[in-house]
């Protein structure tokens, strides 16, 4: 065998090509994202839950506080009605007991038209049905001023 370049094949030089060979890509996995997402969501939808529980005791304690006042002003516009009854009932009590007792010195026919005048003014008030008062309106400063006893202080 003759080493000559004539007999002699050329080497061709190795073909780099730009792209690598398709072999099996690594796999990235989206699932530590999703976990980090799905403590995080969880996180905020317990901390959303316990603020809830905390704004619903606060507006249990208001409706409370709220009824317990209403009670104690019915009760106290009661205790007033029955003393404002009371003192109306005596004082019709003792008119009709003094004007009972004074002797009439005056003419029938002035007697006849009081009383006409009394008949008339009692079917238009009767003394059983007493008018159910108005709630007294507060004062027009009482409008700025904060209640005290009711403000809730958050952090």
């Amino acid at each position: 065998m003759n080493w000559t370049s004539e007999n002699a094949t050329p080497i061709n030089p190795p073909v780099v090509s730009p792209v690598p060979p398709q072999g099996p890509k690594p796999k990235r996995s989206a699932l530590p994202v999703l976990v980090v997402l799905f403590l995080f969501a969880w996180g905020l939808m317990a901390s959303v839950i316990f603020e809830q529980g905390r704004t619903i005791q606060s507006q249990r304690w208001l409706i409370q506080s709220l009824f317990q006042d209403s009670s104690k002003l019915t009760q106290m516009e009661g205790k007033a009605f029955q003393k404002q009854y009371a003192a109306a009932q005596a004082q019709a009590a003792a008119k009709a007991h003094s004007q009972a007792k004074t002797p009439s010195t005056q003419d029938k026919t002035q007697d006849q038209a009081k009383q006409d005048s009394a008949s008339s003014q009692a079917k238009t008030h009767s003394p059983g049905k007493l008018h159910k008062r108005s709630p007294m309106q507060p004062p027009t400063d009482a409008d700025t001023m904060a209640d005290e006893r009711r403000t809730v202080l958050t952090i």
